[in-house]
């Protein structure tokens, strides 16, 4: 598979335990492929990820997948981890947040 590719988001399904982000990946040749991430619903019921935040942390693993396994995709499932989940979140700032408060204050 050639090192560029173009990844459509899909969708989700949310089940009993985890949230299903869906995303197909075509390479050079067109070929499309299917690959699924969860992100377990206790980390949104715990404030971990935000509902909107679900896609990207998906994307940004699913690229990190992509680019460390140039040679081999056979898996096409992954599990979004609490480190991850924990690393998206100390390297985004909800700027509309930060925003919000410093008006309240004046």
């Amino acid at each position: 598979m050639p090192d560029e590719f173009i990844v459509q988001y899909v969708g989700f399904t949310v089940g009993t335990l985890v949230r299903e982000y869906s995303f197909v990946v075509r390479d050079g040749s067109g070929q499309p492929r299917e690959y699924t991430l969860t992100i377990a619903n206790e980390a949104f019921v715990s404030h971990r990820a935000r509902y909107q935040d679900g896609p990207i942390i998906c994307l940004l693993r699913l690229r990190r997948e992509l680019a460390a396994n140039a040679g081999d995709r056979s898996e096409t499932e992954f599990c979004i981890t609490d480190l991850e989940l924990a690393d998206y979140s100390s390297h985004s700032s909800p700027k509309a947040a930060s925003y919000f408060q410093k008006h309240r204050q004046e």
